[in-house]
């Protein structure tokens, strides 16, 4: 039997051979308060308050997560070209309780099963609406493209610190990173629009992590078919969160085993406060029986391994696990 690493590198293999699936994020141990170097929001519900970059989040009672505030009041970025009299830069983390628990984890980790894997949300397109609104942001890359391009690279800037960091101090060999591109329907940015503003962002971000041999996990539940080929360019390892609308078959045949795609079993079908055994049953099984055992990973389309309702993630492990038995 092949160990959880091994199995998930046959697996990336357009022709390896695997001998189960890879169960959702059992390959990683995700050291979640790795974020909190970012500060990116409050996490508790009925919350509130400021993030590293200046940005005002609200978590408000009985909601799903927190949320960036967008109205007059609270918006950060109101003028693109007057972004650096407002835009702050997130600082290193002094406190060494938060460098000793995050080494304390990463210790404890098995990396003969599992890659130890910071967590970083919020890419460079989500930090680009998080400052001035989704609105004002695409209109931005029309109307100041020099300004947009300038603020990119600073985001950049602070990721590679990020990257550098969590490497040097952690020794992390994976990174979970967060952008989402797009709607259940379509990309927000055109392929060519993409290419130009976002592509090169990622490719000295990934670029930095691939020179130190870490893994790429990227978080990106949408369609984003289109845009593949972007994510091999700029070195993607696993595209994590396609929707069952990006036909998975049809790119896994095209891009197999150059990108691995970890997905499909839609979250937001599954994650309720109803759910039940049958209906996560039918819906692993239309999974894996639709996209099959190479460069695929059976995984709920949410971002970590978390879930909203108790057991939904135990119980689409499981039938992932019954899966297995089935087709191999």
């Amino acid at each position: 039997m092949l160990s959880i690493k091994e199995n998930l590198q046959e697996t990336m293999k357009k022709d390896g051979h695997p001998d189960r699936f890879v169960n959702q994020w059992e390959f990683v141990n995700c050291l979640f308060p790795a974020s909190y170097y970012m500060g990116d929001y409050p996490l508790r519900p009925g919350n509130e308050g400021y993030d590293q970059y200046g940005v005002f989040w609200a978590f408000p009672n009985g909601q799903m997560g927190a949320y960036p505030v967008h109205d007059d009041a609270h918006r950060l970025v109101k003028d693109i070209t007057r972004w650096r009299e407002v835009v702050k830069k997130p600082q290193i983390p002094e406190d060494p309780g938060y460098w000793g628990m995050l080494n304390g984890m990463a210790a404890a980790t098995d990396r003969t099963q599992q890659y130890v894997c910071a967590l970083h949300p919020q890419g460079v397109f989500e930090r680009l609406h998080n400052l001035m609104g989704m609105e004002d942001a695409m209109a931005a890359f029309y109307e100041e493209p020099e300004e947009v391009n300038a603020l990119i690279d600073f985001i950049v800037d602070v990721e590679l610190e990020f990257a550098k960091v969590m490497i040097e101090r952690v020794g992390i060999d994976a990174v979970l990173h967060h952008d989402d591109w797009g709607s259940l329907k379509t990309t927000f940015l055109s392929p060519a629009m993409f290419e130009e503003f976002i592509v090169p962002a990622y490719r000295k971000i990934y670029g930095y992590y691939k020179e130190h041999g870490v893994l790429i996990i990227h978080h990106n539940d949408a369609y984003s078919a289109s845009l593949v080929p972007a994510m091999i360019e700029m070195g993607v390892d696993i595209w994590q969160g396609p929707t069952p609308t990006n036909n998975l078959p049809d790119l896994i045949d095209k891009y197999g085993g150059q990108i691995t795609f970890m997905g499909e079993i839609e979250t937001k079908l599954l994650d309720l406060p109803d759910w039940t055994q049958e209906q996560v049953a039918q819906e692993v099984e239309r999974a894996c029986t639709k996209c099959g055992i190479h460069s695929f990973i059976p995984c709920l389309t949410a971002g970590t391994p978390l879930t909203a309702f108790p057991g939904v993630g135990q119980a689409v492990s499981a039938e992932i696990d019954r899966m297995s038995k089935k087709m191999f």
